[in-house]
């Protein structure tokens, strides 16, 4: 009858070791869920940290992009006010004055717009970008090779990499070939 008992105990061994093998194995399971859902969790929160920190940047840099086009229709005033005026001959002293306090307040203005980070886009003689350039006509034999700008109407600008409003060209039309760049 011993030797039976210690036959029961035998196969009731591999019983108890198989099921705590499944409950760890079940543990281990869970926990690599668990680990996994961690990681993702973590990888999440990163990924929504540097995207508000991206975001704050953005809109630190770019929050004046309104105010900054009111502006440049002020420039682009000034510089018909500019354009406008007669020769220089024909100026009498009071006229050479307001010119010249028109001419200092749009250099002024464009270098304030200069200093945070709002460039002029003038771009006459320059490969015609539609990035950047607004085609308004083409003209035939210019001399110049195809998709040059050969003249500009109205200059663009852009803030820091952004663009505020596009240039407004005329585009050299089946002129030579343009050369690689």
């Amino acid at each position: 009858m011993s030797e039976q008992n210690d036959f029961e105990e035998d196969d009731s061994q591999p019983n108890i070791d198989s099921a705590a093998d499944e409950k760890l194995a079940e543990a281990e399971a869970a926990l690599a869920e668990t680990k996994d859902r961690l990681l993702r969790a973590l990888a999440e929160t990163e990924n929504l940290r540097r995207r508000a920190q991206r975001e704050r940047e953005d809109a630190g840099k770019y929050a004046a992009s309104a105010f900054a086009k009111d502006m440049i229709d002020v420039a682009d005033n000034l510089h018909r006010a500019l354009s406008a005026a007669p020769a220089e001959a024909e100026w009498d002293d009071l006229t050479r004055k307001l010119l010249t306090g028109v001419a200092a307040t749009e250099r002024e203005l464009l270098a304030a717009l200069e200093r945070h980070g709002i460039k002029r886009i003038d771009p006459q003689g320059e490969r015609f970008d539609h990035n950047f350039h607004q085609a308004m006509f083409e003209l035939e034999d210019t001399g110049q090779p195809a998709g040059t700008i050969v003249q500009v109407l109205q200059p663009g600008y852009v803030m820091h990499d952004r663009l505020l409003r596009p240039a407004m060209v005329g585009v050299a039309k089946g002129g030579p070939a343009p050369q690689a760049a």
